[in-house]
């Protein structure tokens, strides 16, 4: 089936069009200091007819986390992906206690890098979290991946010590795989969480 670009969207951001819509799966956390914990994620990429994609991401932890799948079919440093039905993930999800959220836009930068391959896109995304950050994200975009590297990242007194992230999202069978690292709380940068999500349905 031909891909078809959602319905208004800006031409400066079609490189990113293969993201759009409501996503939702599960994964897990796992960093240092951290207990580990399984999660569902909600996360919506749409727009508004500007040059820029529009997030937002919803974790829930889960307190009856579901069995990993086969363990060959395993996440980036991970043991493998835990599975449900979709009414399972949305009973899962309603019970489940906000862990982290995040608002922001990405965009396609008019500045091309001289070293950036023909076939990948330049990528600017800000992020804001209600834990008293905002982080700034610059990486590219193409062949179904998108590969992000911290550029700024601003706290308040109180937030905790984050100090450079990376991000990995990929759409794997239809599927959008990501992964997250940190370096935090004096720790270096390592893996923390990583999920599987599926496409949703449009309201």
């Amino acid at each position: 089936m031909p891909f078809e670009f959602p319905e208004g969207l800006a031409p400066e951001v079609y490189p990113l069009a293969w993201l759009v819509g409501r996503w939702r799966g599960e994964g897990r956390i796992s960093y240092p200091g951290i207990e580990e914990k399984a999660f569902v994620q909600d996360l919506v990429l749409d727009h508004d007819g500007g040059p820029y994609l529009r997030y937002e991401s919803t974790l829930r932890v889960v307190h009856d986390p579901a069995d990993p799948a086969d363990p060959t079919d395993a996440a980036p440093e991970d043991g493998g992906w835990p599975e449900r039905d979709p009414a399972a993930l949305d009973a899962a999800a309603s019970t489940g206690d906000v862990w982290s959220t995040e608002t922001g836009y990405w965009r396609v930068s008019t500045e091309r890098p001289a070293e950036l391959e023909a076939d990948r896109h330049p990528v600017e995304v800000l992020l804001a979290d209600p834990a008293g950050r905002v982080s700034v994200y610059l990486g590219a975009v193409g062949n179904g991946r998108v590969d992000l590297a911290s550029d700024l990242i601003a706290r308040t007194s109180t937030a905790s010590d984050v100090t450079a992230s990376k991000r990995l999202f990929g759409l794997v069978e239809g599927r959008l795989l990501w992964v997250w690292e940190l370096a935090a709380f004096g720790e270096p940068l390592q893996s923390y969480a990583s999920a599987r999500l599926d496409r949703r349905p449009a309201d």
